[in-house]
């Protein structure tokens, strides 16, 4: 049965992190860890059709990234918004609340703080899935291969956002309902996936003080680590799931992501968007639970590091 967004958000818990509050939910009592980490401009409650599901059997955790979500969002002077920035928060979080390593699931941007982590953390991690990795088309050693509007158009407006009141006002006009259901239409192949819950999900972190200057921050990050360049590292194994319908990170793509030795599965899901645990979660569940409790990690013969 799947709790309510609402029932889940009452029960939510803080842990602090350099002095920031992160919010973070907790379910499941015996088993196996598990932690769930979102993508960019989304929450733990994007993960509110697994919790249930994996927490039968998992001790699950999902994470509020530093600047998302209930989290404190910091200026950028305060804090770096980089991926080795949230690989350490994700990493100290499964040494101080996890408490063990941990079998680490990302979607979208998280899965390369998922990757980071790992790389730099070894110890914290068990195995990795990667929804729908982002390719990070828009890197600076990307954009080459874009075509020639996106590859000119991109550093243009990444210049216009860097002028804060027009940054902010971008942001105002982004963060309103009307348009982040047109962005989720885009993103979701399945259109009754998109709801008013989900919409608001992502509509009330945007209203946090500092939630523009988060936004900002990230589309101004052109640089930072790639999965190509982090695979390789990868310390221990993972699979990749991936929705075939995504139009932002292309399967084809994606795919490439499976010659890595770490990738031990690459699984397409016909028909669906981007969000696959949030869009298609009768699909991803199950692979979630076959991929924990066939002990990957045992597969490849790399054992839990202590």
């Amino acid at each position: 049965m799947t709790i309510l967004a609402s029932e889940q958000t009452n029960k939510a818990k803080t842990w602090y992190w350099k002095g920031f509050p992160t919010t973070y939910y907790q379910e499941g009592e015996t088993g196996a860890a598990v932690v769930l980490v979102h993508g960019f401009g989304a929450s733990w409650q994007h993960w509110r059709k697994n919790i249930p599901v994996l927490a039968q059997t998992c001790r699950v955790f999902a994470i509020d990234l530093l600047g998302f979500g209930g989290s404190a969002k910091p200026s950028p002077t305060q804090i770096g918004y980089t991926f080795e920035t949230w690989g350490q928060q994700l990493a100290d979080f499964c040494r101080e609340v996890v408490g063990e390593p941990a079998f680490l699931v990302g979607n979208s941007i998280g899965c390369i703080v998922i990757l980071q982590a790992a790389v730099d953390h070894p110890e914290i991690a068990r195995s990795v899935a990667l929804l729908n990795c982002s390719l990070r088309l828009l890197h600076d050693r990307k954009r080459a291969s874009l075509p020639w509007l996106r590859r000119t158009g991109a550093p243009i407006l990444q210049k216009i956002l860097a002028w804060k009141p027009l940054g902010k006002l971008f942001f105002q006009q982004l963060a309103t309902p009307n348009t982040v259901r047109k962005v989720l239409l885009q993103a979701y192949k399945d259109r009754s996936a998109v709801t008013d819950e989900l919409v608001e999900i992502l509509i009330q972190p945007a209203r946090d003080v500092g939630a523009a200057e988060v936004f900002l921050a990230f589309t101004a990050y052109s640089t930072g680590p790639l999965a190509e360049d982090l695979l390789p590292q990868l310390p221990c194994p993972g699979i990749i799931i991936w929705g075939s319908a995504d139009p932002w990170e292309p399967i084809e793509l994606g795919q490439e992501l499976a010659n890595y030795p770490q990738i031990l599965k690459f699984i397409p899901l016909e028909g669906v968007g981007h969000c696959p645990q949030d869009e298609a979660p009768h699909l991803v569940n199950p692979l979630l639970l076959d991929w924990i409790n066939s002990n990957p990690e045992k597969l490849q013969g790399v054992g839990i590091r202590e």
